[in-house]
This record gives C-alpha cells, sequence and structure tokens, in this order.
C-alpha cells in the first residue's frame, strides 16, 4: 500500500498544477509535508511538444518542487467526459493515496479540459467515500477539497504567501520548455497563447495577488465550504 500523501493536486495535463500552485506545492515540500500530483492526460492533443517530451518535464518540474510522487492517468486529451471510466481511476487514485486534502483546477476556465478535470475530481472525492463504490477497495474520506486557478483568476477565499519559494515555480514552469520556451520548439513550432508571454502574465497574476496583503508573491484558492475559523 502506497504511503499516504498529505496533498494530492490533480490537473487535467502536465504543467496545470504548476501553473495554479507552484509556490504552494514547494512551500508544503519544504516544510516536510508529502505531496504528490496526478495529471489526468499525457497532453497528446497539445501544439507543442510530444508525449514523451511532456513525461520528461513533468518528471523534472516534480523534483524541483520535491513531491513525493507524480502520476499519470493516461485519460483522453480532450475527451475528460464524466463516466465511470473517467472518474474510477480518480478515485481509485485518491484511495490510493488517502491525501488529507485534494486541490483541483478551479470550476470556470477557458480550457474546457480544466472545467472538466474540476467536475469529475469532485465526483471522485465523494464517490472515493462510500464504501459500496468499488468495495473491493477501501474508502477514504477527504478532509479538504481546494480549487486552485489556471488561466482565469476570481476573487478567491484564501491566499499562499509564496515569496519564499517563487523561484521553485518559476523553475518548475520553465522546465516544460516544449510549451512556453519557443527557441526550443524547432521547425514545427506553432505559436500558441502559452509560448506568447504566458509565463510573464501568471508571475504578474501571482505578483498583483500578493499586494492585497503586502506579499511579494500569492497562489489563490476556492472553496466550496466554509472557511473555519475558530477565533479572529
Amino acid at each position: 500500500m502506497a504511503e499516504p500523501l498529505d496533498l494530492l493536486i490533480f490537473g487535467a495535463h502536465p504543467d496545470d498544477a504548476e501553473i495554479g500552485m507552484g509556490g504552494t506545492i514547494a512551500k508544503h515540500t519544504a516544510a516536510g509535508l508529502k505531496v504528490g500530483i496526478c495529471d489526468l492526460t499525457r497532453a497528446e492533443m497539445s501544439s507543442n511538444g510530444t508525449v514523451e517530451m511532456r513525461r520528461q518535464e513533468a518528471e523534472a518540474a516534480g523534483k524541483l518542487l520535491g513531491i513525493a510522487v507524480r502520476s499519470n492517468l493516461g485519460l483522453p486529451d480532450r475527451g475528460l467526459q464524466a463516466s465511470r471510466e473517467t472518474i474510477d481511476p480518480i478515485v481509485l487514485e485518491i484511495r490510493k493515496y488517502r491525501p488529507r486534502v485534494v486541490f483541483a483546477p478551479y470550476w470556470q476556465d477557458r480550457h474546457p479540459d480544466h472545467v472538466a478535470c474540476s467536475h469529475l475530481v469532485q465526483e471522485a472525492v465523494f464517490n472515493a467515500k462510500l464504501r459500496r463504490y468499488l468495495p473491493d477497495v477501501p474508502p477514504v474520506n477527504v478532509e479538504h477539497v481546494y480549487f486552485y486557478y489556471i488561466n482565469d483568476v476570481y476573487e478567491p477565499d484564501a491566499i499562499v504567501d509564496v515569496s519564499g519559494t517563487y523561484e521553485k515555480k518559476m523553475s518548475a514552469l520553465r522546465a516544460y520548455a516544449s510549451q512556453f520556451d519557443p527557441a526550443v520548439q524547432g521547425s514545427g513550432y506553432v505559436a500558441t497563447p502559452l509560448n506568447q508571454g504566458y509565463l510573464e502574465r501568471v508571475e504578474a497574476r501571482d505578483r498583483l495577488l500578493g499586494q492585497k496583503r503586502a506579499m511579494p508573491y500569492a497562489e489563490g484558492f476556492a472553496s466550496k465550504l466554509p472557511m473555519i475559523v475558530d477565533l479572529f
């Protein structure tokens, strides 16, 4: 049986988790927490790069962030439809690693796969606790589910100061050279929003969010349940 994780982050594609919460991941691994990333697809529909390149880049990015494990469910890129075939592998991933906290993309985003991933993970978190659902594997009750932003940013319910780990986030993102660096993409290069100043926009977003609480950089998160506060 796999060692339990403190945090398990789901993304539709390799690089989603790094874009949305790479600084938060690095902050938690530096504090000694066990963090895992699960990519639902191999991003085989990407305009640039190959599946193998994306696999190598994801592995390198994960090492830079200090994660304990990275997995890929191999679900179809641009084919994330709600069905037992897509939900059950996520349920089994949750039961395998028994995370205390699960993260998924925010439920609104310009990329349909990010939206689909968000809904699939929510379905899977619910099903993972049902003892009669896939009864051969013990159920798991996740304590918290939070949502991170990728392309479109809405008003967060919580922010994390990632100033001290922000360079690790950017290093992890730069590991995805096939997506973000047109200089290495070769003759088959296709211009996309990702290689037209995207990393600069991510940094500007995180800097602007941090300014709300006098932090150099921050990452935002949403919750569908009220945040619990004992004392103010």
